[in-house]
């Protein structure tokens, strides 16, 4: 028996801003129910690979697939719909609403307010203690947790995490990651973007390493250590 598509993948793809093309026969799947880290330096083409896959950045050449399904000409909206959910870089919150408008917002895209705010405080009581304070007064970590909430209240079937980590405490990364680690035990496919890779590779299973645009190396995580040597070795030479 054959084994079920991939949630999500990349096949051979090519992704250019303009004229300079920075994704060169890019080949990646994001794994069903497990944590997949996506490691490299900066410049390897991280954040860009996530914007191919979550629609913001369509591929010039090769393919993206939703359960095997081709899905190059979708947006990101519909990439939305169907579940692919993209959590950016920079926690991503409206600061002048409050952590309660925050998540009504979120739950305009069409999944039920009380699914949201549910998921939200459940995951993080901590957002139910400030759902009335506005969400630019936040800490960096609440911020985080308030993006992360967002993106999980939607039921996504796929979650595109860029830099969870960035600028937090270790034990509110730790924090996050045990939220995260169990979204995925319960069956949603997660991608994460570090760029401090033992970060990754302690909650991850399987690892992607890109350099200058191309997948160099991929297996379990815990083998990735020699790859990731020669990625950061290679880009400061």
């Amino acid at each position: 028996m054959s084994e079920p598509p991939a949630p999500l993948s990349l096949h051979n793809v090519r992704a250019a801003y303009g004229r300079i093309e920075v994704l060169h026969g890019l080949d990646i799947q994001v794994r069903q129910g497990a944590i997949t880290a996506l490691l490299g330096p900066n410049g390897a083409g991280k954040t860009t690979t996530l914007s191919a896959m979550s629609g913001l950045l369509q591929p010039t050449t090769g393919c993206r697939h939703v359960f095997g399904a081709h899905c190059n000409s979708a947006d990101a909206s519909e990439l939305a719909r169907l579940g692919i959910c993209h959590v950016r870089e920079g926690r991503s919150v409206f600061p002048n609403l409050t952590v309660a408008d925050n998540l009504t917002v979120a739950a305009s895209a069409g999944a039920p307010i009380e699914r949201v705010t549910d998921v939200a405080y459940t995951l993080f009581p901590r957002l139910a203690e400030r759902r009335n304070q506005l969400a630019g007064t936040l800490s960096g970590g609440e911020m985080q947790m308030l993006a992360l909430a967002r993106g999980l209240g939607t039921d996504p079937a796929v979650l595109l995490i860029d830099e969870l980590s960035i600028g937090l405490a270790p034990m509110i990364v730790d924090e996050l990651y045990q939220v995260v680690g169990g979204v995925a035990a319960s069956g949603v496919s997660v991608l994460i973007v570090e760029q401090f890779a033992a970060v990754g590779l302690r909650y991850a299973t399987y690892a992607y390493v890109m350099a200058s645009g191309v997948v160099m190396w991929s297996g379990p995580s815990a083998e990735a250590e020699q790859a990731l040597q020669s990625a950061y070795f290679g880009a400061a030479s």
